[in-house]
């Protein structure tokens, strides 16, 4: 069994024509439901609900606070590598592109480790691009050990492993594992995924479920959002994240919401998903998976993210880099997407309190 047994049946969905048919009243009822379902959900995303946004986020707080408390996890990514053998439209790592390629060393990535926790951070996002001769799941591994001495909680976001793979980056300390299947539609992700070991959509669809299954205390999925209608992404992530939900309990499974941003190359073949989309798909992931991680990168801006703390957010990225070894090297290299929100640890850590927000900087450590 798989997600895509699930994806297959919803594919050729009319979405059109239900969103057609889909009312201001419909909406309201969803609103006020308990327990909701796949089509209640896709309610909450019509063209109806954009004009009950308001309704949407007070139910969304209260479900939020319900589940979560008034708090914040912090983290940041390190990226430790940006070779990459993927010939991705939309990505400044595409293979293609005339950048500056870089991999730490052992020592590097330790100095780095060194840096971000001296900000008090205790949970890492570790990053490469997708090359297994360059960064072997190996050097991941190594790498992670070194790392642990920093960090209490280490999270991965690398190509998708095999299940034996990703029991090896468990072994050796990794706990949670993100990865975003980029755009659910198969047509789309065959376009913009040109060439190399990215483009088996099949492979990449079921890596969450190998994390799961090799025990991954955590699972962080998502769409980039701008490559196909919003509205559809948002839905089948929803999809996927309950799917994972349901059938692996002990998991924590969380969702991210990346939209596009500038990167090294060109790819013009955007769908708009303006800050209203951005909050309407956040709220209807939370009335419709209460118990769901959401998190919101530095892709998004400092007033932006600020004004989602209190709509459903429970994981925030701060003080970050997506140059490899961005945070200790005096060599640069290229990053692979231009960040918005450039704060401090301490300045996010300040607006969460003055906003009765608890920063937690740690929530969890291997014994």
């Amino acid at each position: 069994m798989s997600f895509y047994n699930e994806y297959l049946k919803l594919r050729n969905f009319d979405f059109t024509n239900f969103f057609r048919k889909t009312t201001k009243s419909d909406v309201l009822k969803v609103i006020n439901k308990g327990s909701l379902d796949k089509y209640d959900f896709l309610t909450l995303l019509s063209h109806a609900a954009q004009s009950l946004l308001e309704e949407m986020a007070q139910k969304s707080h209260r479900l939020t606070v319900q589940n979560f408390g008034k708090t914040m996890l912090l983290y940041t990514p390190m990226y430790i590598a940006n070779h990459c053998v993927n010939k991705c439209s939309y990505c400044g790592f595409n293979v293609t592109n005339n950048i500056i390629r870089k991999k730490l060393t052992l020592e590097e990535i330790e100095e780095e480790a060194k840096v971000i926790s001296s900000t008090g951070l205790r949970h890492i996002l570790i990053l490469t691009g997708e090359s297994n001769k360059e960064t072997p799941v190996s050097y991941i591994v190594d790498a992670i050990k070194v790392i642990r001495k920093y960090f209490d909680a280490i999270s991965i976001e690398i190509y998708p492993l095999t299940e034996n793979e990703y029991k090896k980056v468990v072994d050796a300390g990794a706990e949670s594992l993100t990865i975003y299947q980029e755009v659910y539609d198969e047509k789309i992700y065959d376009k913009v995924h040109i060439a190399g070991p990215k483009k088996n959509y099949k492979f990449r669809l079921d890596a969450p479920e190998r994390g799961c299954k090799a025990k991954m205390r955590g699972i962080n999925i998502g769409s980039l959002l701008g490559l196909n209608d919003w509205r559809k992404e948002a839905f089948f992530t929803g999809l996927h994240a309950e799917y994972l939900q349901n059938k692996y309990s002990d998991t924590e499974i969380s969702v991210s919401l990346p939209r596009l941003r500038p990167h090294a190359g060109s790819f013009n073949d955007i769908y708009t998903v303006n800050d209203k989309d951005l909050v309407q798909i956040m709220l209807a992931i939370r009335l419709f998976l209460p118990r769901i991680g959401i998190n919101i990168s530095t892709r998004e801006n400092q007033y932006l993210r600020d004004n989602l703390i209190p709509l459903g957010v429970t994981k925030m990225s701060a003080g970050v880099s997506t140059e490899v070894g961005g945070h200790s090297s005096k060599t640069k290299s290229d990053s692979q997407f231009e960040i918005s929100d450039k704060r401090s640890v301490e300045e996010i850590r300040r607006v969460l309190l003055a906003r009765g927000y608890q920063p937690v900087f740690k929530d969890w450590m291997h014994i």
